[in-house]
């Protein structure tokens, strides 16, 4: 069928003890997290941090989170410093969200995109590759749009295998319009009853890699719109001005920078000036 194939990173150890993640413990993930990828996590946390490691712990037959945590960078062990910061960042999403955004893009850019002028976009933190393939359903929709690609980008490279096989459970499409839904996604039968998948030719205008947005990005040239939503709530305001500084070089002259409409760039010095609550247009001098 769609070749998906099945992964199981857990072990089902046999040690069942008592596992409590402790406040100087909790204070040195969070120093890592913020570290390695930004991410300044508040004190109501520690529960969070606690549920999602456990199974990892239990996987080692650690007793204690500090014996995990000394695994975290050590040679030998990238894939699982991977997977311990891929189960602390990995965050909610689905298809359509926030779709006032999507209505910006039909009504104010895409009837002034100039027809023959090549289309790209960068869902910035794309976790499984929904609103990547959003974007591309949108786009493909728009008949003056002929050459364009969508990238998508994350830290966690277990979202983004997801993100590349594109099949999704069928109630992961409540939130996308039907005729939409009936051109881009093929409805699963035998061993993938339940599911979707995205259709291949949308598959192959989307790219997903690997990038760090506090670390060096890879070179993806340069994009018409990006797409940054619900990723700077997890970061202090220093970490915030930082990655918008990199991030707006990414972007073309008179592009649009979209965010969540939970998160504001107020108080930061950038090249964007704010069109509409959560968008952003780069300064045009020659426009």
């Amino acid at each position: 069928m769609w070749g998906m194939e099945a992964t199981n990173p857990e072990n089902t150890g046999h040690w069942y003890g008592s596992l409590s993640l402790e406040k100087h413990e909790f204070l040195w993930i969070k120093d890592y997290l913020y570290k390695h990828v930004g991410i300044a996590l508040n004190d109501s946390k520690q529960a969070l941090v606690s549920g999602r490691l456990e199974r990892r712990l239990r996987y080692y037959g650690f007793s204690s989170y500090s014996e995990y945590f000394r695994l975290l960078g050590k040679p030998g062990f990238d894939q699982e410093t991977l997977m311990a910061i891929d189960l602390l960042t990995t965050n909610e999403t689905y298809f359509f969200r926030e779709p006032q955004h999507f209505n910006f893009l039909n009504s104010h850019f895409f009837p002034k995109h100039p027809v023959h002028q090549p289309l790209r976009f960068w869902s910035a933190a794309c976790s499984s590759g929904e609103e990547a393939y959003t974007l591309a359903m949108i786009i493909a929709a728009f008949p003056k749009v002929s050459q364009w690609e969508v990238i998508g980008t994350d830290i966690s490279t277990r979202v983004l295998e997801k993100a590349r096989q594109g099949l999704y459970p069928m109630n992961a499409a409540g939130q996308i319009p039907v005729p939409i839904l009936k051109k881009y996604c093929l409805k699963g039968s035998g061993e993938y009853e339940g599911f979707f998948l995205i259709d291949l030719a949308l598959r192959r205008r989307v790219k997903f890699m690997y990038a760090n947005l506090i670390d060096e990005l890879p070179d993806m040239g340069s994009f018409n719109v990006i797409f940054l939503r619900n990723v700077m709530i997890y970061f202090d305001m220093p970490t915030k001005q930082r990655l918008v500084e990199r991030i707006q070089h990414y972007l073309r002259p008179g592009g649009f920078f979209i965010i969540s409409h939970s998160e504001s760039l107020n108080g930061m010095k950038s090249e964007l000036q704010m069109v509409a609550p959560s968008i952003y247009r780069k300064i045009d001098d020659g426009h």
